[in-house]
């Protein structure tokens, strides 16, 4: 659907990501007390009043920081600039109009766009005067706010829907389809994300790390309209020292539970890593589609043999999501990246199949006569029914005479029965035991 833009701009530190996360609602952006923490833009649909439109929250201009990565944020907010249909350009009225203010009013102006000069940390209405120094920057008058309590923030929303220009609809007839890509830090995530969309949209650096907060970028793939989120690269609680990290994380878990399929992405230098095994076992117990996609495939040389024992030890470390394909890419090169786009839709379709009662009734006669239950300390069960109850993931009820006979190794085999019938790649299956 074609919205309305509107980019919020301003110094580091603020207080944008207060502001964005006020505006829409939720805790999408992470908030400290430092410069510098959002570098991509986020962007989050807002509504007010039945009128929506996407908000974008950009990292803080600073035009005298002139570092590679820092240049890079700055050409990630001076882009959102260009898109936008309207501008938050967001001050400290506790600090007052400083050097940067001056340079980024300037900015505005080159640009064209309206504008809605807000005026933040204002915890007092009775001292809005202190916002009157800001109509020196000239543009327009300001407008007092205070993001992290709300005071006069539901005004703001009202004067941003009246500035809106007027925007149509367009329907979509595409599935949605929603893919959060994770992994370790520095495994190439964000460069995977640009491979596949065909442009530099995310922020990349050789810096572990720089990517912070959960990014979204939608892209159409085969029929359906993929939002890819990009995310923080996950590390073992005990190497989290920083706690932008930690909130990094907390956003990266998040997205995998908002998930409809989880791309693990490994750096195929170094195999599976412990770390990998708990991502992918989060993916697998959050129910998500899993696809393990192996990145700088490039920069290997193995003959045949040496690539088969190669898969055979990655398996081995993710025994538990055997059902999830491999890919090996290389996102710098763009090789394979069609498998994987290919493996998107082939575990999408996975996750939506549904077995006809035919399938669940020859799964239910080969667990009568080819894997009956064995007792269990001296207990017995007979099983009434299989059937299925949901998708995305598969979810199965067993009926059984005496649930507690069913030891939960036996569920596996029940699993592997369902495979038999229909793959399911890269898919968990989830199987409930009932008692009649």
């Amino acid at each position: 659907m074609t919205k309305p833009l509107v980019a919020i701009i301003g110094r580091p530190n603020v207080g944008k990501s207060t502001l964005f996360n006020r505006l829409v609602g939720a805790r999408l952006a992470i908030v400290e007390d430092e410069p510098g923490v959002t570098r991509d833009y986020l962007h989050a649909l807002c509504e007010w009043n039945g009128h929506e439109f996407f908000l974008i929250d950009t990292g803080g201009l600073k035009p005298a920081d002139r570092d590679k990565l820092y240049l890079d944020v700055e050409n990630r907010a001076k882009e959102a600039i260009s898109k936008a249909d309207l501008l938050i350009f967001l001050v400290d009225g506790k600090q007052g109009i400083t050097p940067g203010d001056w340079e980024i009013a300037d900015v505005v102006r080159k640009s064209g766009k309206p504008v809605i000069l807000v005026v933040n940390k204002i915890d007092d209405m009775r001292r809005e005067d202190i916002a009157v120094e800001f109509f020196a920057l000239g543009l327009g008058d300001p407008f007092p706010v205070a993001a992290l309590s709300g005071l006069n923030t539901g005004d703001l929303l009202d004067r941003i829907v009246a500035q809106l220009p007027s925007y149509t609809e367009k329907l979509q007839l595409a599935e949605q389809m929603r893919v959060a890509v994770v992994g370790r830090p520095n495994v190439g995530k964000s460069s995977l994300i640009n491979r596949i969309i065909g442009n530099k949209r995310l922020l990349t650096s050789p810096e572990p790390g720089t990517t912070r907060d959960a990014i979204d970028v939608t892209f159409p793939i085969q029929g359906y309209n993929v939002t890819f989120v990009d995310t923080a690269g996950l590390r073992h609680r005990k190497k989290i020292k920083e706690r932008v990290e930690y909130y990094s994380t907390v956003r990266a878990r998040q997205a995998i539970d908002r998930s409809d399929i989880t791309i693990l992405v490994l750096d195929s230098l170094e195999g599976a890593t412990d770390m990998d095994q708990r991502i992918a076992g989060y993916a697998h117990e959050a129910g998500r589609g899993l696809i393990i996609a192996l990145n700088k495939w490039d920069l290997i040389k193995f003959d045949q043999e040496q690539f088969q024992y190669y898969q055979e030890e990655i398996r081995h470390r993710l025994l538990f999501c055997s059902y999830a394909p491999l890919v090996f890419l290389s996102a710098l090169s763009g090789r394979n990246i069609n498998r994987l786009l290919s493996a998107l839709v082939t575990v999408r379709e996975s996750q939506m199949h549904t077995l006809t009662p035919a399938e669940l009734d020859t799964i239910l006669q080969n667990l009568h006569t080819v894997t009956p239950i064995p007792q269990l300390r001296g207990q017995s069960s007979y099983i009434y029914n299989l059937t299925q109850l949901g998708i995305s993931p598969p979810r199965f009820k067993l009926t059984v005479s005496n649930r507690k006979a069913i030891h939960f190794s036996y569920l596996r085999q029940i699993e592997n029965h369902i495979r038999q019938q229909f793959d399911y790649i890269g898919t968990p299956i989830k199987v409930f035991v009932d008692q009649k």
